[in-house]
């Protein structure tokens, strides 16, 4: 029963996470508040393989913990480029 409490609180906190998913105000909130939905998912899922006894809730979460690297990264990548230009002449 506490695990399915913790899962409805990790639920209500999406909620407030998705306040700063709209509003912004840049694209660096929104981005964390992206990154909060993905830790937020892995944790509920988490709980409930262990309230449930599913395993494979937990290879899911993994799965989820794992895209939401790849995500962080994709995203600093392309929301700050490299400034410095490579060159291919090494004097």
């Amino acid at each position: 029963m506490i695990y399915q409490l913790l899962a409805l609180f990790l639920l209500l906190t999406l909620a407030a996470g998705m306040w700063r998913l709209l509003r912004g105000p840049t694209i660096a909130d929104r981005m964390l508040a992206a990154q909060l939905f993905g830790t937020t998912t892995v944790a509920i899922l988490l709980l409930l393989s262990q309230a449930s006894g599913n395993s494979a809730l937990q290879d899911v979460a993994l799965v989820f913990a794992l895209l939401a690297v790849i995500t962080v990264v994709a995203f600093v990548r392309r929301a700050w480029p490299n400034k410095m230009e490579r060159s291919d002449d090494p004097s």
